[in-house]
């Protein structure tokens, strides 16, 4: 599914990510590279401080990593504009991926610190070590797990994911589908608009080449906000995104009244927990955690909250991504 690119660097990944409503997407991020400053988003747990295994009762503590015992903290990258999964509200960052998160950190006993930042910016700051972990709707794929580019260029280590959701692809449109647009065949000698660096992108592009002669334009953008923009003032006929997101932004902006999603899902997959792979201690201790709170009850009340228990895994694998 998918993925996006880094403005300060030259390394390109992609992961799937569900879309910002436009009216609360946080467009144009900044990298949590070294591009600019950061925006510090709600804690997903209460504030807590770390401790020694003797004084921390929670049922993984003692799984973590000593350094993150002693923090108390887990650094999470995130792109806050990709609702229902993850946005920012109220100046905090709320959503699908933060509700998990705060049920992980209570297994855990630590807390779950998210700071928003560009999406093609994210497996560098896991390279970096400015972040511990990413969830950002990050679609599970071979080529992040093996730090490939599209090409099947080496640019990276690759990193390791503990997959939580399952989602595929839905096609949005202006309300009302002016073009008849039901599929993406229907695409061919049109214009459509995608956020750049994503697999939704990538998936426009295999449809370009398909169409051959009877051309798709398309039109990438910084952030999704950017391409419903354009869709709902006519310059392209359809934005593509994860089926929970496309159809929240057609239930809430505007009332309900800008778009709607057409066509059946496609291009289902998995989306992860990103984690270095050189930390495989906290990547196996949040997999277990994963499947405490599913075993619990508490992951299926997450994603109730924002209507996509359809996307649901029965349990936590790593790297099952194709």
């Amino acid at each position: 599914m998918t993925a996006r690119t880094t403005r300060c660097t030259t390394a390109k990944t992609r992961t799937s990510r569900l879309a910002a409503v436009a009216a609360i997407a946080v467009a144009g991020s900044v990298l949590l590279t070294a591009c600019g400053d950061q925006t510090e988003g709600g804690s997903a747990t209460p504030t807590k401080e770390g401790g020694s295994p003797s004084t921390n009762a929670a049922p993984l503590f003692s799984k973590l990593p000593a350094d993150i015992q002693k923090a108390g903290v887990i650094k999470v990258g995130t792109d806050a504009s990709y609702a229902p999964m993850e946005f920012t509200e109220g100046g905090k960052i709320v959503g699908v991926d933060p509700d998990i998160a705060a049920a992980l950190g209570k297994q855990l006993g630590v807390e779950f610190k998210f700071t928003s930042g560009t999406f093609d910016g994210l497996i560098t700051s896991i390279y970096t070590g400015r972040q511990d972990l990413i969830m950002s709707s990050m679609t599970d794929n071979k080529k992040r797990q093996e730090g490939l580019d599209d090409s099947g260029k080496k640019i990276g280590k690759g990193i390791d994911f503990v997959d939580y959701f399952s989602s595929g692809v839905s096609l949005l449109v202006k309300k009302g589908n002016p073009q008849g647009i039901n599929s993406l065949d229907d695409l061919c000698g049109k214009t459509v608009a995608v956020q750049r660096g994503t697999i939704y992108e990538d998936t426009f592009k295999a449809q370009a080449t398909k169409c051959g002669a009877n051309k798709l334009t398309i039109q990438a953008f910084d952030s999704d906000a950017e391409a419903q923009t354009r869709v709902k003032a006519g310059g392209a006929v359809a934005d593509l995104n994860d089926y929970p997101v496309a159809a929240y932004i057609a239930k809430t902006s505007g009332g309900g009244n800008d778009f709607e999603v057409v066509g059946s899902q496609s291009d289902v997959g998995l989306f992860g927990i990103g984690v270095s792979k050189e930390n495989t201690q906290l990547r196996d201790a949040v997999k277990e955690a994963l499947d405490a709170i599913i075993k619990d009850g508490t992951y299926a009340e997450a994603l109730k909250k924002w209507n996509v228990e359809g996307s649901a895994v029965k349990s936590a694998t790593i790297n099952a991504g194709k």
